[in-house]
């Protein structure tokens, strides 16, 4: 008697929990753009630009961030959604604005899947905290300045508040994420804690995108600093090392620039390409 075919097998499904960086795709890892392309679902956040979601063509694509402080999704649910498509043998992207380890629940999400016994990755991201500071010019870190610096989420009091309490005033450069709605309250409990009304403060919007900009001033003013778009997202520098800014910044070329400069030198001169023709 002939056996009945065998039933065909499903391949393991597989999570890559992904940074995506500030958001603009050339500072993805090269690591993130191959599990963009091989993507069977990506399970993106709200800042995750549509560029960006573009790089993983065959894939289905599921938001689950968070808009006007709402959530579309609770954090059990993104676990659910994430267990459930790698047991369907799908290669699964969780796509994380900066670094998933750094205040995005990327640690949540690793605790779930193991639990799960689901296999995954983490591919690391380039952190808005280092790159929105960096691309306005402003070293989180600088001689004789700051020796180390300290991130923190300003969304609430609770989150902060325990860290800032142990701070010494200008012991660090503050970097805050999240922290933009509530940034008049988050200069006020610096002030209270002794730090000075003019210590140096800047706020980046839109970091890495066409739309970047930057306010800098001192905590006496942040609170009041007016913003070319409140809706953007942003990330607060307080510190001394902010001051460096006003020499670096006015010499940095945009990359938007660079990357047109670098395609034009990198294109043969026209009469060549006429010749090879």
């Amino acid at each position: 008697m002939t056996p009945p075919p065998a039933s065909p097998v499903r391949a393991a499904g597989f999570v890559s929990l992904v940074g995506a960086g500030p958001g603009d795709p050339d500072l993805l890892t090269r690591r993130a753009l191959d599990r963009l392309a091989r993507a069977d679902l990506v399970l993106n956040d709200a800042l995750v630009p549509a560029d960006l979601l573009a790089l993983a063509p065959r894939a289905h694509r599921f938001f689950v961030g968070k808009r006007a402080g709402r959530h579309s999704i609770t954090q059990d649910g993104i676990h659910g959604l994430l267990v459930r498509a790698a047991r369907r043998g799908q290669r699964v992207v969780r796509l994380k604005c900066g670094d998933p380890f750094v205040l995005g629940r990327g640690g949540e999400e690793a605790l779930a899947l193991t639990a799960a016994g689901v296999p995954f990755e983490i591919v690391p991201g380039v952190s808005s905290a280092i790159a929105a500071p960096a691309l306005a010019g402003i070293p989180v870190t600088h001689r004789g300045l700051a020796a180390g610096f300290c991130v923190v989420s300003g969304h609430d009091p609770a989150a902060y508040a325990p860290l800032l309490d142990g701070l010494a005033p200008g012991a660090a450069t503050l970097v805050v994420l999240m922290g933009v709605r509530t940034r008049a309250a988050i200069a006020a409990y610096l002030v209270a804690r002794g730090w000075p009304a003019t210590t140096p403060a800047a706020l980046v919007l839109a970091a890495s995108h066409p739309g970047q900009a930057a306010w800098t001033g001192t905590l006496a003013d942040l609170g009041a600093a007016t913003l070319a778009d409140a809706l953007a997202p942003g990330v607060l520098v307080i510190g001394a090392v902010v001051e460096v800014a006003a020499r670096i910044a006015p010499a940095l070329v945009p990359a938007l620039a660079t990357a047109t400069a670098t395609a034009t030198a990198a294109a043969p001169p026209a009469r060549a390409a006429a010749d090879a023709s």
